[in-house]
C-alpha cells in the first residue's frame, strides 16, 4: 500500500514556520501598513486625487495572499532567490533569511516613516510659501454653460449651477464662496488662477448643462485655481424626476475629491428633495437666477415663474420664500406699489415658514419686510431667526446689516456685514454696503479702496461715495457724473439733468443749492426725496418727505443720518430729529434693543429725550 503524502495540520504549521510565511505576513503588514499611512500624508500634498490614494491601497490588500504564496514556493538565499526544497539543503540558509527579512522590516519602517515626515513638512512648506492663508478645501462655482440644443435653458443652466453651489455650502469643512461672487466671472475671459486669487479659493467647479425635454445631462470639472489643472470631471445623467439625486452624486464626489469629511455621509442630505412635480421644479430653478439678476423685467418675470411653481405644488416651500424676497425687493427695481407687494411677500413668507420651519430665507424676507415698512422693533425677532438657522446665508447676514446699520448700530451692522462678505467676497453690493461702514467711521482710504472695489463688480451704488472723493480732488465732471450714476441705480423718477442740478446744490453755492430745492420740490413723492433735502442741508424737510408717504426702503434714507460729513451732523442734532424718531419708531426700537452708536439716551429732559455727536 502506498505511503500517503497529506500533510497533517501540525507539520502544516510547522512548514509555514520553516518556509518563513509567517515573518513574510509579518513584515508585510508592517511594511504596507507604514506605507499606506506615507502615501497618505504625502499625496494630497501634491493634489494626486484620492483615487490613486485608494487604488494603492487596493494593490496592497491583494498583494498580501500573493506574497505569502511566494514565500511558500521560494526563498531569498546567499545564492539568490531559489525552490524552497533546495534551500533547505544549504548550510547558512537560516541565519541568512532571518537577516534579510530583519532587514525588509527595518527598511520600510524606515521608508514609511521618511515618506510620513516628508508629507508633514511638504505641507508646512507648501502653506508658508502660499502666504495667502487659502484653504485647500475651498471652491468656487462657476456658472455652468448651458449646451442644450436650442442653446435655450440659461436660466436652467445657472439655476442648476446655484443649486449645486447651495448642496456643497452645507457641507461645514468647506468654503464656498456665493453666487454673485461666481457669476461675477460669467462670460468674462479671466484665467482660473486669477479667479482663485480675487476669491480667495483653491479650486475651481465649472461645468456644463444639457437639458432635453425630461433628460437632464449635468457635467462638471473639478479644477485646481493655482495653475488651472483638470483634476477631476463626470458625468451625471437623468432626468429630471431624479434631478436631485444628479445634484447629490455630484456634490458628494466632490466633497470626496477634495477630501472633506461630510458630517454624517450616512444620513444627511445636502440636496433637499423640495417638491416631487418636475414642472414647478424647472420653473423655480430658472426663477431664482432671475431674482438674484435684478435688472430690466427679470423680477417681474420671476414672480410670474414662483406664483406659477406654487399653484402647481402648493407645498413646496422653497417656491414661498423665494416668492416672498421677489416680491419684497420688486419695487425697488420695478414699477411696484409697495404696499400691494408688501402684502404679497408677507403672506408669502408665512406660508414658507409654515411649510419648513427652518427656512432661514423665509425669516430674512419677513424682517426685511418689516424693515421696509419701518416696524423696526418687529423686524429683530425674524431677522435674528434668520441668521440663527443659517449663521452663513448672505442674505440673512447682509439684510441684518441693512437694519443694524440704518437704525445707527454702526459696529454690529459691519460685523454681520463681514460674515456675508466673507460667504460672499466678491459681492457687488456687499462691499459698497462695507465701503459706508467705513465712511462712517472716518476710515476715508479703506473706503475709498473698497468704494472702486465696488465698482469695478459692477456697482453703480458706488457712485454714492466715489462722488465725493472726486469732488474733493477738483474733479467735478467725474463727480456730477457719479452723483447721478449712484442715484440711478434705483427707480427713480429724477432725471439725469435733475440729478445733475442736485449735485450742484449739494457741492456749489446757495443760489445752486436753492435751484436744488426746486428740482426736488416738483417730485416730492420719489423715494429719494427726503434722502436729496438732507443732503442739501434741509433735515426738517427731509424729515417730512420720509414720513409723508410711508413708503421707500428704510435704508435709502436712514443710512446717510449716520455719516460724519456736516449735513448729517445737522440733522441728528437738529431738535426736530427727537420727534422724528420717536415718530417713526426708532426711539422704541433703540429703548428695546441698543442705542445708535453715535446717540445716547439723556433721562433727566425726559424718558425718550436723547443726544447724538
Amino acid at each position: 500500500m502506498a505511503k500517503s503524502t497529506a500533510m497533517n495540520p501540525g507539520s502544516f504549521f510547522s512548514e509555514l514556520k520553516r518556509r518563513n510565511v509567517y515573518k513574510v505576513a509579518v513584515a508585510y503588514i508592517v511594511a504596507g501598513w507604514a506605507l499606506s499611512q506615507g502615501i497618505a500624508q504625502v499625496f494630497p500634498v501634491f493634489d494626486i486625487s484620492n483615487w490613486a490614494i485608494r487604488l494603492i491601497v487596493l494593490l496592497i490588500i491583494i498583494g498580501l495572499p500573493i506574497a505569502l504564496i511566494l514565500a511558500w514556493m521560494f526563498e531569498i538565499t546567499p545564492q539568490g532567490i531559489k525552490r524552497t526544497a533546495t534551500a533547505d539543503a544549504m548550510p547558512g540558509a537560516t541565519r541568512g533569511k532571518k537577516q534579510v527579512w530583519i532587514y525588509v522590516v527595518v527598511i520600510g519602517a524606515a521608508i514609511s516613516m521618511g515618506l510620513f515626515f516628508l508629507g508633514r513638512y511638504s505641507a508646512r512648506s507648501i502653506t508658508g510659501a502660499a502666504g495667502t492663508g487659502i484653504s485647500q478645501k475651498s471652491i468656487a462655482v462657476l456658472p455652468f454653460t448651458d449646451l442644450s440644443p436650442n442653446r435655450d435653458q440659461e436660466s436652467f443652466s445657472d439655476g442648476m449651477t446655484e443649486e449645486i453651489l447651495n448642496a456643497l455650502a452645507h457641507i461645514k469643512d468647506l468654503k464656498v464662496v456665493g453666487r454673485a461672487s461666481s457669476f461675477f466671472y460669467k462670460g468674462k475671459n479671466v484665467s482660473l488662477k486669477q479667479i482663485g486669487s480675487e476669491l480667495g479659493v483653491a479650486n475651481i467647479l465649472e461645468g456644463s448643462v444639457r437639458k432635453q425635454g425630461e433628460q437632464v445631462r449635468i457635467t462638471s470639472a473639478l479644477s485646481r485655481a493655482a495653475d488651472g489643472l483638470q483634476v477631476w470631471s463626470k458625468n451625471y445623467n437623468g432626468t429630471l424626476t431624479n434631478i436631485f439625486d444628479l445634484q447629490e452624486s455630484c456634490a458628494r464626489d466632490i466633497a470626496a475629491e477634495l477630501n472633506v469629511a461630510l458630517a454624517d455621509p450616512s444620513e444627511a442630505r445636502l440636496v433637499e428633495k423640495s417638491t416631487d412635480n418636475t414642472q414647478a421644479y424647472t420653473l423655480f430653478v430658472e426663477a431664482q437666477t432671475l431674482v438674484s439678476r435684478r435688472v430690466g423685467d427679470s423680477l417681474p418675470r420671476a414672480i410670474a415663474l414662483l406664483e406659477e411653481a406654487t399653484r402647481l405644488d402648493p407645498k413646496f416651500g422653497r417656491a414661498w420664500a423665494k416668492l416672498a424676497v421677489a416680491l419684497a425687493v420688486e419695487p425697488q427695481y420695478a414699477s411696484a406699489d409697495w404696499q400691494t407687494n408688501w402684502r404679497a411677500a408677507d403672506k408669502a413668507a408665512h406660508q414658507a415658514i409654515d411649510l419648513d420651519s427652518k427656512s432661514a430665507e423665509a425669516y430674512a424676507a419677513l424682517g426685511y419686510i418689516d424693515f421696509s415698512r419701518r416696524r423696526y422693533r418687529e423686524m429683530v425677532e425674524p431677522a435674528q431667526r434668520a441668521v440663527e438657522i443659517d449663521a452663513n446665508d448672505v442674505t440673512a447676514n447682509f439684510w441684518l446689516a441693512n437694519q443694524l446699520a440704518s437704525t445707527g448700530r454702526t459696529v454690529e451692522a459691519e460685523a454681520a456685514n463681514d460674515r456675508a462678505l466673507k460667504a460672499d467676497p466678491g459681492n457687488a453690493l456687499i462691499v459698497y454696503y462695507k465701503a459706508t461702514l467705513r465712511w462712517r467711521q472716518g476710515d476715508s482710504d479703506t473706503t475709498l479702496k473698497l468704494a472702486n472695489r465696488a465698482e469695478a463688480l459692477g456697482s453703480p451704488l458706488a457712485g454714492m461715495i466715489l462722488c465725493d472723493f472726486a469732488w474733493r480732488k477738483g474733479d467735478h465732471d467725474l463727480a456730477a457724473e457719479q452723483f447721478s450714476r449712484g442715484f440711478s441705480a434705483f427707480r427713480t423718477g429724477f432725471s439725469k439733468e435733475d440729478l445733475g442740478a442736485i449735485y450742484r446744490g449739494v457741492y456749489g453755492d446757495e443760489a445752486a443749492r436753492k435751484a436744488a430745492l426746486t428740482v426736488v420740490a416738483r417730485n416730492p413723492h420719489d423715494q429719494f426725496a427726503g434722502t436729496l433735502l438732507l443732503l442739501l442741508g434741509e433735515p426738517e424737510q427731509s424729515f417730512a418727505s420720509f414720513e409723508q408717504d410711508g413708503v421707500g426702503i428704510s435704508d435709502a434714507y436712514l443710512n446717510w443720518l449716520w455719516l460724519p460729513e456736516k449735513y448729517a451732523r445737522k440733522a441728528r442734532q437738529h431738535p426736530a430729529f427727537q420727534s422724528f424718531a420717536k415718530r417713526i419708531g426708532l426711539v422704541d426700537y433703540w429703548k428695546q434693543n441698543r442705542w445708535p452708536d453715535v446717540c445716547q439716551p439723556v433721562p433727566e429732559k425726559g424718558q425718550d429725550a436723547f443726544a447724538c455727536q
